[in-house]
């Protein structure tokens, strides 16, 4: 597999992204969540590029390698949005598939809530719609334990103090149970670039500042699949199933034995199941 690493200029930020696959493939924008990287989807970039897709994944803003702006407000979704918009128009691409994970899920489903037009295929990993989400997370005081780290994310610099401690152990013992030494190391010299932790945990310090722009609805108009590993101990399997319901045309597969991780815990079948779906799609 190779693999192109180059920065791309979107206004006036840089976003580091990973390349990969033939340059007239169909085109597939793979999103990271929290606290990862681009090469938290290795074995995703190695099987799409074989069945010819051209993968682009790149660090997010605030991640790894990627320009990181101080201040909250620059983590605000639309922002965000924004970013995977433009990192598309400099790569000349019209429409894509898009696939996200965690906080990339969540960018994932409001491009595909407020740009359907752009968005070939949506494919979403362990995070509900936003709707559900919002709406869960008010009447259900189990998900509200579960996410008791939002909370906590959003006081001041108590949380990068803590998640630095003993070489990112917080961290490093969430993350998916088979990484390698090596890989976790990737993890830990992602974390350490300057300011990298602070404009991570800024993803949620913002969190919850509602769109300057409307929606026309909120209802996701564009092939849809979740892929839920239902051993989250972050995020109820629940809704997952009602994030079904906001979906016109949505297919819900579920990985009995994996957890928040699942694109990671069980690749191989992640990953057929990500194939099968896209072939139908292109």
């Amino acid at each position: 597999m190779v693999v192109e690493l180059k920065y791309i200029e979107i206004e006036d930020l840089k976003l580091h992204a990973a390349l990969a696959g033939p340059e007239d493939g169909v085109p597939i924008i793979l999103l990271h969540g929290f606290p990862d990287a681009w090469f938290s989807w290795e074995s995703q970039i190695s099987t799409l590029t074989t069945e010819g897709f051209r993968v682009i994944a790149p660090d997010q803003r605030g991640y790894n390698r990627s320009d990181k702006p101080r201040g909250k407000e620059n983590y605000r979704m639309e922002l965000l949005v924004k970013d995977i918009l433009g990192l598309a128009e400099k790569l000349n691409l019209k429409t894509f598939h898009l696939v996200g994970h965690d906080f990339g899920a969540m960018v994932a489903w409001w491009i595909a809530i407020y740009y359907p037009e752009r968005v070939d295929s949506l494919v979403i990993s362990n995070v509900p719609h936003p709707k559900i989400m919002n709406d869960f997370l008010r009447s259900h005081f189990s998900q509200m334990r579960k996410s008791w780290y939002t909370f906590f994310f959003k006081i001041p610099i108590i949380p990068e103090k803590i998640l630095r401690v003993r070489n990112w152990k917080f961290l490093s013992t969430a993350m998916a149970k088979g990484l390698s030494k090596e890989q976790r190391d990737r993890y830990r010299d992602a974390w350490s670039q300057p300011n990298a932790i602070t404009s991570m945990i800024n993803w949620y310090r913002a969190f919850g500042k509602k769109f300057s722009t409307k929606a026309r609805s909120l209802k996701v108009d564009i092939p849809t699949l979740i892929l839920w590993g239902k051993k989250d101990p972050h995020l109820s399997y629940e809704m997952a199933k009602l994030s079904v319901d906001m979906c016109t045309d949505c297919k819900l597969i579920t990985f009995e034995n994996a957890s928040h991780w699942v694109h990671q815990d069980d690749p191989e079948e992640y990953n057929k199941c990500l194939i099968s779906f896209l072939k139908g799609k292109r």
